[in-house]
């Protein structure tokens, strides 16, 4: 299997609602180091996984609607804790359904498989993969 990663960062506040989320909730920031990883079992007929620049330019994007917001304002998260966990599967979702609508030309049609990490810091990160 080919993969290709990019990666960018966002930055949100956002409090948890719960007893397991001692302190956290409270207001509080994050800043994410995001990894989005694609697979496919061949290469497209020009050679690559996918467009490097065309996928860095559609993570932007997608991490631009959330960038310095605070989500607990935002009625898309509204009954949700907005964990590291649950914001892969956003971010994934938003990606997947741009790359399905055309985002990355029509090679991305060979694509198998996504991976998005979200980096909290240096030691904790979550993941959300799936096939495409």
């Amino acid at each position: 299997m080919y993969s290709v990663n990019v990666r960018d960062h966002f930055m949100i506040a956002h409090s948890f609602k719960g007893e397991a989320f001692g302190p956290a909730q409270r207001m509080h920031g994050a800043t994410y180091v995001v990894d989005m990883e694609l697979r496919r079992p061949e290469l497209d007929p020009d050679g690559m996984v996918v467009d490097i620049a065309r996928a860095t330019d559609l993570l932007r994007e997608v991490l631009a609607e959330l960038n310095l917001r605070n989500l607990d304002e935002d009625p898309a998260f509204a009954g949700h804790n907005t964990t590291t966990e649950f914001m892969a599967r956003v971010v994934f979702d938003r990606v997947a359904a741009r790359i399905s609508a055309g985002a990355l030309g029509p090679n991305a049609r060979g694509l198998a498989s996504m991976r998005v990490c979200l980096h909290e810091s240096h030691v904790a990160w979550a993941a959300y993969e799936a096939a495409l």
